[in-house]
């Protein structure tokens, strides 16, 4: 068995365990009603007994509403999907005893562990393009066109956002043997990330700045995003090497 032998395996078991389906439902639904929330607000404020007064002040919407919207909505569930798939990857196989009888094929611990994370990746991939799709329609049917190459930048900075979720948790999975522990860790770590954005000086190196470098592009303005993309390819690689390095180490 090799590295592609093992992520058919890993497709597979996401296509038939509904990962794939449950992922594209849950970003494309979002995809989908991020322009519709942000269009129709102050329509649902003023429907809402007592809350006219809010739906008064809110502005006409614009087609930055719907982006901020989109971006807000998907990298929200996108992190939270990214933690849930990554989180039981290895530590699920270490704990049931499967680990040991895939890697006796034989299958390297490298491949093991790298056809896991091409794996999420693929179902993130497939559910974004979803989203992708779902809320360029929406927003071109209620505001304007988008420019094509903007809104895919938007989407590949979301995307390796949430890989670089993924490759955190994934480390976690490989160090601990429980979900839970893998999840948290991976969850503390990306808030940790966040709150070194606070800074001013550190802001354009954390991964999420590269999101903001994308949504600047609908402005018409730019923002540093070379730190940003570095760190982010730099994290996932070390995370996944960590991964496999450590990976090597542990009795099954």
């Amino acid at each position: 068995m090799n590295l592609f032998t093992s992520l058919r395996k890993e497709l597979l078991e996401a296509w038939r365990g509904k990962r794939f389906l449950v992922a594209i439902i849950l970003l494309g639904s979002f995809g989908m009603m991020s322009p519709l929330l942000a269009k129709f607000m102050r329509e649902i404020f003023s429907a809402i007994p007592g809350a006219e007064i809010v739906s008064a002040i809110i502005p006409e919407a614009t087609v930055l509403d719907a982006i901020g919207q989109y971006v807000k909505n998907i990298e929200q569930f996108g992190i939270l999907l990214a933690l849930l798939l990554s989180m039981g990857l290895v530590a699920v196989e270490k704990e049931r005893g499967t680990a040991a009888l895939v890697l006796s094929k034989p299958l390297s611990r490298s491949s093991f562990i790298l056809s896991k994370f091409l794996g999420v990746a693929a179902v993130l991939l497939v559910a974004l393009l979803v989203a992708a799709l779902g809320g360029y329609y929406y927003t071109l049917f209620l505001f304007e066109a988008l420019p094509v190459g903007s809104w895919l930048a938007l989407n590949g900075a979301l995307l390796l956002l949430f890989l670089v979720v993924a490759a955190i948790t994934l480390l976690f999975s490989t160090l601990f043997n429980s979900q839970a522990a893998a999840a948290g860790a991976g969850l503390g770590t990306y808030f940790l990330l966040s709150l070194i954005g606070s800074s001013p000086t550190l802001a354009i190196y954390i991964p999420g700045h590269l999101v903001t470098w994308a949504v600047s592009l609908f402005g018409g303005g730019t923002v540093p995003v070379w730190g940003s993309l570095v760190v982010c390819l730099g994290l996932i690689v070390i995370c996944l090497t960590a991964a496999c390095l450590v990976f090597r180490r542990q009795e099954l």
